[in-house]
């Protein structure tokens, strides 16, 4: 691995990592393509040569920092890609011009190697509608998509894996907070393997405060302060982003290890900096908390995340009480240059709390390898003659675990076969309950058989307006964190703790239909519904079982909008996203 550091200085420079050791190379002054030429020299005329010819090569891979509301995946680079990359330069002006310049280098040297964009903001598309929208007025989202986009996705996404990876559970069942502490930070909440939220915005300015950006801010205090100076849009932006953050604060330096040292030599200015910083990661830690209902998994990274343990001890200060504690002397011996994982976690902690390298090279390079092959298994089935599907749309109901059924049918009590469903060993029963919520109730709810482990409601999105709560999109028995609700049956009632979930859509298969389409358990796809407006369904999940009949279930909402009846049948047209 390796990189160019100082583009646009007098002294480039070439750092690399091989099997020999680490190296250094003084390159004088490199612009973008400089840099680019300077690694391609390095990979095919070095001493090792890892590549004799370019034509050795399966693909490339390249961060492209915003890719708008277009990708929330990497995409396999053509003409429209790159249209669309340079559309957005003016949201990332620092990055997205210079992304471009590697990808079109690259393509020029490489004309038959495929190229892979992967997007710092694809990892946050799936974020709700309400973490995403601003309080200004709906025009400015509908017309111009102002709305928060996030960024360091791909770091983010990275560590979330690399936790599950170390505590050894699977990436799906955790709660995780990731906080990525440089220069420029931002905190993530995933749930359940998805960014619900993240604290950067449309631009990297919102969130934290960061080394010259200035973060949260009121709006109001930037038109005083324009109004006061008679400063232009420019020059706001100038001093918001380079002249702000904690270097604005100290009136010294952006960089943290020049702040911790004037900070313990008594500065007042460097001190109130630092606890100023540390107070807002603090601050957005506990929200995550809240919007997650909880956390499993507190992570660190970043040159200042993994570095400093005054800026760990501060953030996490304080919140002992819901189960985040540090041990500082695990804490305090992580040394510089070691690039390990490290379990800092206190000896009463709930919360396992982590200090994770990132690795985002690591991270292009393993979404490079998959969307090719996504994008291979996208060719195959375009390339099949019969791609149909039946359709099955799925209304309310409930799947109860036996002492809920009993407590809400009577003791001894079973459930009475009504009518079989679209799989095997699933029936409707002849049982129904009512549902109550925080706004309201909703009355004879189909009870389906068989009994469950664990007792789940599934509602539509009409249906979390009624109950008054919002249920997140999950798959069948994934509860945890879910809202709960009051169940009322002919014998009592009973309250579900957490279990309303909104189902998240998906396409059973057997393993015959599968190995036809080249598909596996848990891939996503593209399916394209013919009704009184055609509609294409992403993020279809992929269901296999050998008793199970091919058919995508869809929420009873989406039907509803799009005219679609059971008479209705769906074209698969490909991969569409993995994560």
């Amino acid at each position: 691995k390796g990189g160019v550091e100082r583009i646009g200085e007098k002294n480039g420079r070439l750092e690399t990592s091989t099997v020999s050791g680490k190296n250094k190379k003084e390159l004088g002054p490199v612009d973008h393509e400089d840099a680019f030429e300077a690694v391609i020299d390095f990979l095919t005329g070095s001493d090792e040569e890892f590549i004799s010819d370019m034509s050795e090569l399966t693909g490339v891979g390249h961060r492209v920092v915003h890719g708008g509301s277009k990708y929330s995946s990497p995409v396999v680079i053509n003409e429209d890609v790159i249209e669309t990359i340079e559309e957005l330069c003016s949201l990332a002006p620092l990055h997205n011009p210079s992304n471009l310049l590697a990808i079109r280098k690259s393509m020029a040297l490489m004309p038959d190697i495929p190229q892979v964009a992967v997007f710092d903001t694809g990892f946050h598309q799936k974020m709700p509608k309400h973490a995403y929208l601003y309080g200004i007025p709906y025009k400015y989202y509908e017309e111009d998509d102002i709305r928060k986009f996030g960024f360091h996705g791909i770091s983010h996404n990275y560590l979330a894996l690399k936790a599950a990876s170390h505590l050894q559970v699977s990436y799906r069942d955790l709660k995780i907070i990731s906080c990525h502490l440089g220069n420029g930070a931002s905190i993530c909440a995933i749930d359940h393997g998805r960014s619900i939220d993240t604290s950067m915005g449309l631009t990297p300015l919102e969130g934290l405060i960061m080394g010259t950006r200035c973060g949260d801010i009121d709006p109001g205090a930037v038109l005083h302060i324009a109004r006061r100076e008679g400063m232009s849009p420019d020059e706001l932006d100038t001093m918001l982003n380079k002249e702000s953050g904690v270097k604005g604060l100290s009136g010294l330096t952006n960089d943290f290890r020049e702040l911790e040292d004037a900070a313990g030599a008594g500065n007042r200015l460097a001190l109130m900096a630092l606890h100023v910083y540390c107070y807002r990661i603090r601050k957005y830690i506990g929200a995550y908390i809240a919007a997650m209902g909880g956390v499993d998994v507190l992570v660190f990274s970043g040159g200042v995340g993994e570095y400093s343990p005054w800026v760990r001890g501060l953030a996490c200060q304080g919140l002992e009480q819901i189960g985040i504690s540090v041990d500082d002397i695990k804490s305090r011996s992580i040394l510089r240059g070691e690039d390990k994982l490290v379990d800092i976690s206190g000896e009463d902690s709930r919360v396992r709390v982590l200090v994770i390298p990132t690795d985002e090279g690591r991270m292009i390079a393993r979404e490079t390898i998959r969307t090719l092959g996504y994008h291979s298994k996208s060719e195959l089935i375009r390339s099949l003659e019969d791609r149909n599907t039946p359709i099955r749309v799925s209304d309310r109901h409930a799947h109860l675990c036996r002492a809920d059924a009993e407590a809400l049918f009577g003791k001894d009590s079973e459930l009475r076969y009504l009518r079989t469903l679209s799989q095997p060993d699933q029936y409707a029963a002849r049982e129904t309950v009512d549902i109550e919520g925080p706004r309201g109730s909703i009355q004879g709810i189909n009870v389906y058989g068989p009994y469950r482990e664990h007792s789940q409601v599934e509602i539509s999105q009409a249906d979390e307006t009624i109950l008054g709560l919002k249920a997140p999109i999950r798959r069948s028995g994934d509860v945890k964190g879910s809202p709960g609700v009051l169940l009322t049956g002919p014998a009592s009632s009973c309250r579900l703790s957490c279990g309303v979930i909104r189902f998240h859509r998906h396409i059973h298969m057997t393993p015959g239909d599968a190995l036809t389409f080249g598909l596996r358990k848990g891939d996503r796809v593209m399916v394209k519904i013919e009704g009184e407006r055609g509609l294409i369904f992403d993020n279809v999940l992929v269901r296999i079982d050998p008793d199970f009949e091919l058919c995508m279930h869809i929420d009873i909402d989406e039907a509803k909008a799009a005219g679609i009846t059971t008479e209705s049948t769906g074209e698969l047209l490909g991969i569409h996203d993995q994560k």
